[in-house]
């Protein structure tokens, strides 16, 4: 990548970007939907300087309109996709509502302390007009923005993708055929290889009232992942994980544009695939397989069920979050096809390796993570979704979330928990709340894509 290509909108070098990311903040989802709190979703600024007087506090909170949104995954409108674009700014965050399908515009720049709502796309308006419903993942695309949408405006798959502009109208749906995709849910682009990858999940009506084995056996969850023709807006190829790939979640390629290296979780499988291009197209392989665990009162052995990995910014290594084991690993990937495993600590969990942290009772696990620039600091929160939280973590009720810091050795590999850091969501003002994603100010490394 060229210096330029790294920096991203609004930095004129990777130095500025990084002591940006240094110095200022994090923002990260809050949720009280299924919690048994009648309160809003809300976004909480973090304050991750630590010459601060309120280091690892929430200092802000910005509360959605409505109850019951299920705040999850957010997104940019811009990244370093647009750079080439006069005037464009990393200036509003995209938090959709899975379960009402309301986008909510925040406007970050004029207040970064105090982030405030600058508009809400609503989601009977976003379903009457695309027949669309359950928004996750959001990537800008130049001047705009494109949604993966997990149902139909009746909560059925397979979904599809919302094209929204700059200006935060609904254009309409993205794609031109969805022809062999049956479920949706996470996706990445690769614009020199006119390349997209997207994964699946399940309906909304399936997931959404918690997980039941049986509907894995009767074909509710989806195995499959997607190469398409991002130019074409249809899929190029479809290939079938089978029962080595359940569920596969979230999807990354390399951060270098020329490199059509990338890699998909399989999380009930719990593991990793590799994929690239050759001469006979593109190519997939099982990289990584963490092995269940029989534990007392379990019908079956658990999964570790991998629900979130992010690659560093240089893409030398990979981070995992293995939610039912309570373990986070670090893997070298110079040799994509070949990972090895360079650090792992362990939080809370099913298998009672780390009841507490940092003084702090954990239940829940690593589950979404979000990597500093620089790449020596990974910030890790525990909630998953409301009803599967409130199916294999009892006690999140009670106690809440939190948000970890584990520091990353970027020489050698090796992860160590940060003693200093910890922010407590158990302890929120209307009680306990629990974290979801984080987003940094400067962009970070599961949101900017390059050309």
């Amino acid at each position: 990548m060229t210096e330029k290509a790294c920096c991203g909108p609004g930095y004129s070098s990777p130095q500025e970007a990084i002591k940006a990311d240094r110095e200022k903040l994090v923002y990260t989802i809050a949720i009280y939907t299924g919690t048994g709190i009648e309160a809003p979703d809300y976004l909480a600024t973090i304050d991750v300087d630590p010459e601060s007087p309120t280091y690892s506090q929430v200092i802000h909170r910005l509360e959605m309109p409505n109850i019951g949104d299920e705040l999850h995954h957010s997104g940019w409108n811009a990244c370093s996709s647009c750079h080439h674009v006069s005037g464009k700014e990393r200036k509003y965050l995209i938090l959709p509502g899975v379960r009402t399908t309301n986008l909510h515009i925040i406007d970050t720049a004029t207040d970064p302390r105090a982030p405030r709502l600058h508009k809400v796309i609503e989601g009977d308006e976003i379903k009457k007009k695309t027949n669309l419903s359950g928004p996750h993942t959001v990537h800008c695309l130049g001047s705009d923005i494109i949604i993966s949408m997990l149902g139909d405006a009746d909560g059925e798959a397979p979904g599809g993708f919302l094209h929204i502009n700059e200006d935060f109208e609904i254009v309409g749906r993205w794609e031109n055929d969805i022809t062999g995709m049956n479920y949706n849910y996470d996706f990445w682009y690769q614009p020199r290889h006119n390349a997209m990858v997207s994964s699946e999940w399940a309906a909304p009506n399936t997931f959404m009232p918690g997980f039941d084995l049986d509907d894995v056996s009767a074909g509710k969850y989806g195995h499959s992942i997607h190469f398409w023709d991002f130019e074409g807006k249809r899929i190029e190829k479809t290939v079938d994980l089978g029962e080595e790939g359940m569920i596969p979640l979230e999807v990354r390629f390399h951060h270098n544009p020329d490199s059509t290296h990338g890699f998909v979780g399989a999380t009930l499988s719990s593991n990793m695939f590799h994929w690239h291009k050759n001469g006979n197209g593109w190519e997939v392989e099982k990289v990584i397989d963490i092995p269940p665990v029989e534990l007392e009162g379990w019908p079956f052995p658990v999964p570790s069920l991998i629900t979130d990995f992010l690659i560093s910014m240089d893409d030398r290594f990979m981070y995992i979050a293995n939610w039912l084991h309570g373990d986070l690993r670090q893997y070298d990937i110079t040799d994509p096809s070949n990972p090895v495993m360079t650090g792992q600590v362990w939080m809370g969990g099913l298998l009672g390796k780390a009841p507490t942290v940092n003084g702090h009772r954990i239940e829940g696990a690593p589950q979404m993570i979000q990597l500093s620039l620089d790449g020596k600091r990974l910030y890790v929160t525990t909630s998953l979704f409301s009803t599967w939280d409130n199916q294999f973590y009892e006690g999140m009720k009670e106690v809440g979330g939190c948000m970890v810091m584990v520091d990353c050795d970027t020489e050698k590999g090796g992860l160590s928990i940060n003693p200093d850091y910890f922010v407590d969501f158990g302890k929120e003002p209307k009680g306990p709340s629990r974290c979801h994603e984080t987003r940094y100010p400067g962009g970070d490394c599961t949101s900017d894509i390059w050309l």
